[in-house]
């Protein structure tokens, strides 16, 4: 099973990045990257949903590995807005750090969607 770290180093990869370029962009010092390397830390939340806006990859596939990291396409996206109301309801049986997670996983969408308009503009 691979790694949070492994995950953005194929994507690095994948990019044609070298990982100095990518720390520059992203504002992520080398040394943090070694860390994650090592195992002796992961990316804060915040700092993933910027990878993940960065390279266009879902939370899920970042953080759990699930799935393939298919870039994402705001267009083609299909929401069954009858099931989020009734899973509204069931908001308040989750821990405070799930709601948070909730939160910041929204942040991203509306980020990666302002980001795609800005880059079609």
């Amino acid at each position: 099973m691979q790694t949070i770290y492994e995950r953005i180093e194929y994507l690095i990869k994948q990019e044609g990045l070298t990982k100095k370029s990518f720390c520059e962009q992203l504002n992520i010092s080398t040394g943090n990257m070694g860390d994650w390397k090592r195992g002796k830390s992961t990316p804060g939340t915040h700092k993933l949903i910027e990878i993940g806006a960065f390279f266009h990859v879902s939370l899920d596939w970042l953080i759990l590995g699930r799935n393939t990291p298919e870039i994402l396409k705001e267009s083609s996206a299909t929401y069954d807005f009858e099931e989020a109301k009734t899973s509204e309801g069931r908001v308040d049986e989750l821990l405070p750090e799930e709601k948070e997670f909730i939160k910041e996983y929204i942040a991203f969408a509306e980020y990666r969607k302002q980001k795609l308009v800005d880059e079609n503009s």
